[in-house]
C-alpha cells in the first residue's frame, strides 16, 4: 500500500477530537465536512478514563476521526476548537504513514488547499 507518488503518507493527517453527546458529534463532524476542511469524518461511541479538576473521570464520549491533509490540519484544529463545548478539547492531529493511492487523492480532491 503506498500513498502518494512518493511512497508515503506525508501530507495527511487524521484530526482526532471527542465530544459528550452523539447529536453534537455528528453536526461538529458534519460542519468540518460541509466547510472543505476535511473530507471524511467518522463519529463513533469510545469510553474515555481522564484526569480533570484533580480525579479520575470515567465517562462515555463520541469520537471524531477527521480525514484530511497536513495543510489543513492547524485550520481544522481552530475550526473545532472554537466550535467545541468542552473547556479544554482533545485536538490532535496523527500523521498518515500510508494509504491506498486513490482514497489519498479523494482526500485531497474533496478538501480546501490552505
Amino acid at each position: 500500500m503506498t500513498a502518494n507518488e512518493h511512497g508515503t503518507g506525508a501530507g495527511f493527517v487524521v484530526v482526532t477530537t471527542t465530544h459528550e453527546t452523539e447529536d453534537q458529534a455528528r453536526a461538529l463532524a458534519s460542519a468540518a465536512v460541509r466547510e472543505r476542511l476535511a473530507a471524511c469524518a467518522q463519529v463513533y461511541p469510545v469510553r474515555s478514563v481522564y484526569w480533570w479538576e484533580g480525579e479520575v473521570q470515567d465517562a462515555e464520549e463520541w469520537r471524531i476521526d477527521l480525514k484530511t491533509t497536513a495543510g489543513l490540519a492547524d485550520r481544522l484544529g481552530a475550526f473545532l476548537a472554537e466550535r467545541h463545548t468542552y473547556e479544554t478539547p482533545e485536538v490532535i492531529a496523527v500523521p498518515v504513514v500510508a494509504g491506498s493511492p486513490g482514497y489519498l487523492a479523494w482526500v485531497t480532491a474533496e478538501t480546501v488547499a490552505p
